[in-house]
């Protein structure tokens, strides 16, 4: 998946993160039915842009780096599929808060 990576690479201030896999048991083992799944909003972050130029020229980082464990808001993103795999572009400021390691 790493080669994938170094063929698509975000613009600007754009994040795209990989959401991870709902679950599918109760800590006590029971079954959770798929309609009964909510939308997961953590997700690691697989690759970003440079960032965003701001007025003067310069280019603002992003607060996020590659790795990185984050929350992201229930709508939003736009769904990106490289090697059979389902990603999400988001931009820096949709990003609602990230974990610490």
């Amino acid at each position: 998946a790493s080669r994938a990576f170094k063929k698509f690479m975000p613009l600007f201030d754009r994040v795209l993160v990989e959401r991870f896999a709902p679950e599918l048991k109760t800590k006590g083992g029971i079954m959770i039915p798929e309609k009964a799944l909510g939308k997961v909003l953590d997700a690691t972050i697989v690759a970003v842009g440079p960032g965003a130029r701001n007025e003067t020229g310069t280019v603002v980082p992003l607060t996020v780096a590659v790795g990185e464990r984050v929350l992201l808001p229930e709508y939003g993103g736009t769904k990106v599929e490289i090697e059979d795999k389902e990603y999400f572009l988001f931009r820096d400021t949709d990003i609602l808060g990230k974990w610490e390691s």
